[in-house]
Order: C-alpha cells, then structure tokens, then sequence
C-alpha cells in the first residue's frame, strides 16, 4: 500500500476533528459516548419490542441506502438538554478553509461524512460556519444504520452527490480517527474507484501506518494540506465557474 499519494478527484471529509474541532475536547469524547450509549439503547428496545428478540440487534441490511432513516430519539433528546450554541463548543480547524477554497475552485466535489448528530447539532455547525457552499452531501448518524468504521455513510455521500465512481477516480477521504481509516479501507471493496484515508491528526496517523500505507498518507495540517494539493495541481487551472468571494482565513 506503500504508493505515491494520487491527485484527488473527489473528497470526502470527517466533521469532528477534522472539519471543526472541540475548543473542550472533554466534551467531544462524552458525547461521542453518550450517542453511542443512546444509539445502542434505542436500538435493543427496538430489537426487544418490535422483533421480539429475535436475529441481531444491528442486522446486516444490504440495501441500506433505500432504507427509511432511524428515528434516533434518544440522540435527539441528549442534544435537546445541550445549552451551548455550536460556535461556544468547535470551531473551524485552522487552514480548513484554505483547503476547502482550492478544491471547490477546481471542481473537485465535496462532501462531509460524520458520525455525529445532524439536527441540533452538525446541521448547526453547517450553518453557522458557511460550510453548505461547500458540500455537496451531508451524511449524519440519523442518515445511516451503522456508523464509522461501517462504510454507509461513504458509500451514502458519493449516492447523494449523484456520483458513481469509476476506475480512474481518486476518493480521499480525510479523517481524525482509527474509524475513519477503516471505513475508507471497507468502503474501498464497494466501489470501483481508489479509496484513499488521509490521516488529519495523531490518531488516525497510528491507524495509517498500522494499515501498511505510507506517512504520505498522513497530514497534520491543513497548511501541509495545501501545500501537497498545490504541488498536486500545479497546472490546473482553477474552474471557471470558480467565483471570486472573499475567503475564509479560519
């Protein structure tokens, strides 16, 4: 897996840690458990009542994408009692912006990929920091039936961008987290194109190297970011339905 690292034609971006990150990293970490924990009940009772016990609590279900979205209401209720506004809890990763400007700009589609709540909460973030200028799909837990390292919710954003990947596409997917690496790898078995992870921070770079890919595939900033998208791209020329807007500097 040791290749060079391949010029993107399609990205898809974790949201927690990656796109926005926890100014109390505490709280990242205790949510993520209390969706989880929330998750998991909802699912039991559903597997106690409605199907009385019976078969796995998660099924395997292989037209998930066709699937009626779960209620989730146990998540929904956690994020109800949360009192702060988004932009007193994450804020935009450093650099992000500066990325996500030179790919749009070069008609490289977007999407965001998260394992956390979408209402009251990544729908929020969405909104406060302009990033649905960006994104062509927005995946949440409630869109989805299992979470990363499962690979709906990336097989799900290239569906809703209307993109069936071919053989000479390059799919990053960039990630802060073992999961993220791991659905990458999964979801790259599913479709036709390259599959690549891009480790953003300490924990998915561990799962980088452990997987047997090169420190390539590792990027601690977004500057370092830029600078590799740049040398990838020299000489493209920027899209010509790239508008000239003021640019972020977050």
């Amino acid at each position: 897996m040791g290749m060079t690292l391949k010029r993107p034609t399609i990205v898809i971006f974790d949201m927690d840690g990656t796109t926005v990150r926890h100014i109390n990293p505490m709280l990242l970490h205790i949510l993520e458990k209390l969706d989880d924990f929330g998750y998991m009940i909802s699912r039991f009772f559903r597997w106690v009542f409605r199907r009385g016990a019976k078969g796995p609590i998660i099924p395997d279900d292989e037209n998930f994408l066709t699937r009626k979205k779960p209620r989730l209401l146990v998540h929904r209720a956690l994020h109800k009692v949360r009192r702060k506004e988004v932009d007193q809890i994450v804020e935009p990763c450093p650099g992000i912006y500066t990325v996500l400007d030179f790919l749009r700009d070069r008609d490289i589609p977007l999407a965001l990929a998260s394992n956390g709540l979408g209402k009251g909460y990544g729908d929020d973030i969405i909104q406060k920091f302009d990033l649905g200028a960006y994104f062509r799909a927005t995946i949440f837990r409630e869109d989805v039936s299992k979470s990363k390292p499962n690979p709906e919710g990336l097989l799900l954003a290239l569906k809703e961008m209307n993109i069936t990947p071919t053989k000479d596409d390059v799919i990053w997917h960039i990630g802060d987290r073992h999961k993220d690496v791991k659905a990458t790898i999964a979801a790259g078995d599913l479709v036709e194109g390259t599959m690549v992870p891009i480790a953003y921070g300490l924990n998915a770079s561990v799962a980088i190297l452990e997987k047997g890919y090169s420190p390539e595939h590792i990027l601690m900033s977004y500057t370092d970011m830029h600078d590799r998208l740049v040398d990838m791209f020299r000489g493209v020329k920027k899209s010509a339905k790239a508008k000239a807007k003021p640019k972020k500097t977050a």
